[in-house]
């Protein structure tokens, strides 16, 4: 959802390029002539839907691409987005249904382009991937069985990443950036976002929260590379109909690595159940799905699941949090930016009041329940 790792720079840092801008730069580029644009929604980076007029004499390769123009601010860490724009096709290799990274005319991942406003020259890196088919996840009504398999497809995701290798892999390493769930304690410094309220009171409840039952405990949990953002709006599906008719789904795409991070296998599961809590109709219910479908690849440690819920509130709150700080800046993209917000809120607040125990029977006993072979 979020890009670098710098803040007060956000508020010029998104880009603002025209479809005219956008075609030039494929064709400049990657040497691709643009025969329809269509501008994606992004959080503060610049996407576009393509489509590639194909030479005469060919009929192989892909007509639909997506253009990712990143921030300033992003733009300034080309090593991170290149170790990003690899593990994509590390992914890919391994049998994931991640988009391939088209190269450069120079035969490069990435390209940083120049651009003059007048008043300064401001540099922003673009990346052609190709395009995924399906819809996002966060358009049906999710089942319980989709939910595990989400949660299982989370863990061998970063399961699959301890294999993968790279010699600026330590760009991942990224210490105060605001989307890493360690640095929760970040978030107060944008509280003003939030006026002086009862929202506000809960989130301030939740950073003191983490600081008490998560930073004292991090160095029991194991790490690894985080997607960082597992939401349903990430994660692309695609039905068939069964043999009595019923719609299956099937993931067909994972989208947006830009928040990849090293942290650990609990993050992952916890900002998993988060995002899929946000359109549900039963939203407690859907923590102890995802987690035992997670668990049937990576169980966690007594440590680490006693970690899960303040780390699933303390997801809500940085999204919450900063789709309050970024609505500031960007007025215009408000739509976007507040997705969360429509039943964030209210899903953070029935997890405060029932409590970290009560939610945790419900999350437990739903997981358990996949180990007798009868899921609830």
């Amino acid at each position: 959802m979020s890009s670098g790792d710098g803040q007060q720079s956000q508020a010029f840092a998104k880009p603002t390029f025209s479809e005219a801008q956008a075609c030039a730069l494929v064709e400049s580029v990657f040497g691709l002539k643009v025969s329809k644009i269509q501008p994606l929604p992004s959080y503060d980076d610049q996407n576009f839907h393509i489509c590639i007029s194909r030479a005469k004499d060919t009929t192989d390769g892909p007509t639909e691409y997506v253009l990712k123009v990143s921030n300033t601010e992003s733009s300034k860490t080309p090593d991170l987005i290149e170790v990003q724009s690899h593990i994509i096709l590390f992914l890919r290799a391994a049998g994931f249904p991640t988009a391939s990274v088209c190269r450069t005319k120079a035969d490069n991942v990435t390209s940083l382009v120049s651009v003059d406003s007048g008043s300064e020259v401001r540099s922003y890196l673009v990346r052609l991937l190709t395009y995924l088919p399906g819809r996002p996840i966060a358009e049906i009504p999710i089942s319980p069985q989709l939910l595990y398999e989400i949660g299982r497809l989370a863990a061998k995701l970063d399961k699959t990443l301890e294999k993968f290798q790279h010699p600026k892999l330590s760009s991942l390493h990224r210490e105060n950036f605001i989307w890493n769930l360690k640095n929760v304690p970040l978030l107060e410094k944008y509280l003003y976002a939030l006026g002086q309220n009862r929202n506000r009171e809960m989130i301030e409840q939740v950073i003191q929260l983490f600081k008490d039952e998560v930073m004292t405990k991090l160095h029991h949990f194991r790490e690894c590379i985080n997607h960082g953002d597992f939401n349903d709006h990430n994660i692309l599906i695609e039905s068939s109909k069964s043999a009595c008719g019923d719609a299956i789904y099937q993931v067909s795409g994972i989208l947006d690595f830009d928040d990849m991070s090293y942290g650990y296998y609990v993050f992952e599961v916890a900002i998993t159940i988060m995002y899929m809590m946000i359109e549900s109709k039963s939203p407690i219910q859907v923590g102890g799905h995802v987690l035992a479908g997670f668990e049937s690849v990576i169980p966690l440690t007594p440590v680490e699941r006693g970690a899960l819920f303040p780390l699933v509130c303390s997801r809500f709150c940085q999204s919450l949090v900063m789709a309050a700080y970024s609505c500031q800046l960007h007025p215009e993209n408000e739509e976007y930016l507040m997705i969360t917000a429509k039943t964030g809120w209210k899903h953070l607040q029935q997890m405060l009041d029932m409590g970290q125990g009560a939610v945790e029977v419900i999350w437990f006993g739903t997981a358990r329940s996949y180990e007798s072979g009868i899921s609830m």
